[in-house]
């Protein structure tokens, strides 16, 4: 395939729809309950609500959208940490737009640009580098967000400043890790997944075989998935295909762009600049092993957590949140009490409605708030 029209063309989805559906029939016989499917990837679930699939699946295939958004699983108290940086005296806070209305205890970065904080939106970490040598009078910080698959450009970044002596730049580091994360889901004990669509965009970083325990130790079906909607079903057969023989595999649907062995200078960027932290904070899911990376002590001149004061605070989730339940596919968005009411995307409560790549985003702009009340 050369052209994106060939990703969703209309014809070769009808076919793997037919397939999905025989498979389907022929499975219904030995199963009680609907098979559960995560995808991980935010990316994944805008594709899934933007062109109708779930209502293109047989009734006994069920979509669990899973913790892949990374702006979605900020805690509040490291949003919190965003804020208190971003209002020190000569600084520049910067940030992917995102992350902007991603709601602290007390108020966003949006909320404190509005109060007379520098804080400035960025397409990559490399214009906040160009502000830092633009501005040698104040300290530039930039908000490193996102897994493994924004990580190499951040670490590159680093070395860039490292090599051109911009000593006004810092980063604070808030990425985070894919595997350990799947792991700890995979490990809840009210989790009842049948097989996972793995995240495209951080495969063609990491490669295909860190996910290589989920079939191993977990025996799930697991299969990399690129972003269109012919990527998608296409998954989604090969994950029936692998259940119906009782085969657990780890297999590459986006082959044209994740390598088995993933990206080597990314990784060694990674590596270069990054260490894994004991655990890091999820918001919606607490907190998780090695989930998270920092710094290496190499590069604390340009460490924000280093050069500045930075409280560090835990802040629980509003009780009234049940975005744990949802990434877990324990409850759907519309059952939770606050869903469209209290929370919705203009006044987002909970991890999973704050962009538009979370789970009840989602579901609240694609109409799907009525399936509250039907």
């Amino acid at each position: 395939m050369k052209f994106v029209d060939e990703f969703r063309d209309t014809e070769k989805a009808q076919t793997l729809t037919k397939a999905m559906h025989n498979i389907a029939n022929r499975l219904a016989t030995k199963q009680s309950k609907p098979l559960q499917i995560m995808e991980f990837c935010g990316g994944h679930t805008h594709t899934i609500f933007r062109y109708g699939i779930e209502q293109m699946l047989p009734d006994s295939i069920e979509m669990v959208h899973g913790p892949g958004c990374p702006v979605c699983v900020l805690p509040m108290g490291r949003v919190d940490d965003c804020v208190t940086l971003a209002e020190l005296p000569n600084v520049i806070f910067t940030t992917f737009g995102d992350a902007m209305r991603v709601p602290g205890s007390k108020k966003s970065l949006l909320q404190a640009k509005a109060d007379g904080a520098d804080i400035r939106m960025t397409y990559s970490p490399m214009d906040a580098l160009n502000l830092a040598r633009n501005n040698p009078d104040k300290d530039v910080i930039f908000f490193g967000l996102g897994f493994e698959t924004t990580m190499p450009s951040t670490a590159l970044t680093v070395l860039q400043a490292e090599r051109e002596g911009v000593t006004n730049f810092s980063l604070f580091c808030n990425h985070i890790t894919t595997v350990p994360t799947i792991k700890a889901v995979l490990d809840s004990p009210d989790m009842k997944l049948d097989g996972f669509l793995a995240p495209g965009h951080v495969a063609m970083v990491i490669g295909e075989r860190p996910f290589d325990f989920i079939a191993k130790d977990y025996h799930k079906p697991i299969v990399v998935t690129g972003f269109e909607p012919l990527d998608i079903l296409h998954s989604l057969w090969m994950l029936l295909q692998q259940i119906e023989d009782g085969r657990s595999q780890v297999e590459n649907q986006y082959s044209r762009i994740v390598d088995p062995n993933g990206n080597s200078p990314a990784l060694q960027a990674i590596s270069q600049v990054f260490e894994i932290r004991e655990f890091f904070e999820w918001r919606g899911l607490g907190s998780i092993d090695h989930s998270g990376v920092r710094m290496k002590p190499a590069y604390a001149a340009f460490d924000a957590e280093k050069k500045f004061a930075v409280p560090n605070l835990k802040i629980a989730d509003p009780k009234s949140c049940q975005c744990g339940e949802v990434v877990k596919g324990v409850i759907k968005p519309w059952d939770c009490k606050i869903f469209g009411t209290k929370c919705n995307p203009e006044n987002p409560m909970g991890a999973l409605m704050v962009s538009s790549e979370g789970a009840c985003a989602a579901y609240f702009n694609n109409g799907y708030s009525e399936q509250k009340t039907a």
